[in-house]
């Protein structure tokens, strides 16, 4: 058994402890249960699992997983923009507007043609 105090020789062996420092982060507490639940499967406390992302950061220089914006707001905007920009095609081109029954028969082609 090994006992260290304050970075001197114990037993002839010299371990040395690293200073620490405290983060201090609020989550919603649903998520902190979930979270720990996890890290308890995975045999980690939470303090472990975020030192382990903390560490893989200043390893590659990055965080490890893609960070991207809200999907369903910026696909509703390209929906309707691309919506719009294909009605206003339609308008000037001189194409009526199509009942549902034409719009099925047209899809179905498409993919009749890809088969």
């Amino acid at each position: 058994m090994v006992f260290v105090l304050q970075n001197r020789y114990i037993c002839n062996t010299y371990i040395s402890i690293k200073s620490q420092a405290t983060i201090s982060i609020r989550v919603d507490h649903t998520l902190k249960k979930k979270f720990d639940s996890l890290c308890e499967a995975f045999g980690l406390s939470a303090t472990s699992a975020f030192n382990m992302f903390m560490k893989a950061v200043v390893r590659e220089r990055k965080i490890p997983f893609e960070i991207r914006a809200d999907n369903a707001e910026i696909t509703r905007q390209n929906a309707i923009s691309a919506f719009k920009t294909m009605r206003q095609s339609l308008e000037e081109s001189g194409v009526s507007e199509m009942t549902l029954d034409e719009i099925n028969a047209e899809i179905m082609a498409a993919r009749n043609e890809r088969r």
